[in-house]
């Protein structure tokens, strides 16, 4: 028999947070996320995705009062569907079906109970950069906001009946690789064109830089069909939080005269770091932190965005951006590999850039649904154009 139990005091808060490290104590792959960051998601006062939602999670327990399995299951209205769509994520469970089965149809119900058709899972109560999808291929160390979990889990899920909505693709090169000839060619044709510069984003000029990112971000990513529009305030705002763990040679711009025209933005990995910590990180993790960061290598880098405006597109300027910076980082940062934030297999275009970067695919994850009405036709996520 298994009880569910509402996540609504400490003790129950704490277990959430503490059973997956209790699971995975023996995965040396397993980082475990920050405290803050999961608690954080749950957080009305700190997540907006309450203010169109709502979200509860639960712990699941045995006849001897042990946890066997934990989950997070909510509404979001802005969360456009073809039908109406919940979701489920932070889900953890022992390796047993008849477990998992119960956990997935406690969700099903209480997201029946709001009038939802379906549900997507595992996925996050709020945007899709942290804690989306479930690992299926590349069980290596996940990367800051990745979401980890154990193969058996796959089985789990496509057991019960969820099916594939989107692949979520993520590309891997290492730093001192062969870089493609394509590079150092388009390199060698603009490297001497006084109208084209190639420069590092530096921290006590971030207005500046959020400002151009801005410019190229909204230009760029339009023509891709996200229909993303970037804010000058919010960028800055990004920079800004970004600002203590930003890596000056490792984030770059190029001008043609004083005009952005492309972007190569990337982090260091933060889990090379949070490994150490356990989860937590008040006043004397901070401390640890700043000590791990002077004193430990972090041999990992995170690409978080890549951008060319249209008119500069195929034209090779973003060879020329990228041999610049990796000659530079080369001599400059301990960085070995490179790693870019996923991709949806729904997104031909940003794949074929990914797939320019002479990257290859190092891990897969995957976004399941599950439609209530199993006599409805399943479809998958509609292609970009």
């Amino acid at each position: 028999m298994i009880i569910a139990e509402e996540v609504q005091n400490e003790n129950q808060k704490k277990e959430f947070l503490e059973f997956p490290a209790k699971l995975y104590q023996h995965d040396k792959n397993y980082i475990r996320p920050l405290n803050n960051d999961i608690e954080e998601v749950f957080s009305p006062k700190k997540n907006k995705f309450f203010k169109n939602g709502e979200c509860k999670r639960f712990l699941f327990k045995n006849k001897q009062n042990q946890t066997v399995g934990k989950v997070a299951v909510f509404i979001n209205k802005l969360y456009k569907q073809k039908q109406p769509t919940g979701g489920i994520g932070f889900f953890d469970c022992i390796n047993d079906q008849e477990t998992a089965n119960f956990i997935f149809d406690y969700c099903k119900n209480w997201l029946q109970q709001r009038g939802m058709e379906a549900m997507d899972g595992p996925i996050n109560f709020g945007e899709r950069d942290k804690f989306w999808g479930l690992l299926t291929d590349g069980f290596i160390e996940p990367l800051y906001g990745m979401n980890y979990n154990f193969p058996y889990y796959k089985e789990l899920f496509e057991n019960y009946g969820f099916k594939v909505y989107f692949e979520q693709l993520c590309f891997s090169r290492p730093v001192f690789a062969e870089v493609s000839r394509v590079f150092t060619v388009m390199h060698n044709k603009y490297k001497n064109n006084p109208a084209i510069s190639a420069k590092p984003m530096k921290k006590n000029n971030l207005e500046k830089f959020a400002k151009d990112f801005t410019e190229i971000y909204n230009k760029a990513w339009a023509s891709h069909g996200e229909g993303k529009q970037m804010e000058e305030a919010k960028a800055l705002k990004m920079f800004k939080i970004m600002k203590p763990v930003i890596n000056e040679h490792i984030s770059w711009f190029v001008y043609e005269n004083d005009k952005p025209i492309a972007m190569w933005i990337n982090i260091p990995d933060l889990n090379q770091w949070f490994k150490y910590l356990k989860g937590k990180f008040g006043l004397i993790e901070k401390l640890k932190f700043l000590w791990i960061k002077k004193f430990k290598k972090n041999e990992k880098m995170v690409g978080l965005v890549f951008g060319v405006v249209p008119e500069w597109q195929k034209k090779g300027i973003d060879g020329y951006m990228i041999w610049e910076g990796t000659q530079h980082l080369r001599k400059h940062t301990d960085f070995k590999v490179t790693e870019l934030q996923w991709i949806g297999d729904f997104n031909p275009k940003m794949i074929k850039i990914a797939e320019n970067l002479d990257t290859t695919v190092t891990r897969k994850l995957a976004t399941y649904r599950y439609l209530f009405d199993r006599t409805k036709e399943f479809e998958r996520h509609p292609m970009l154009g």
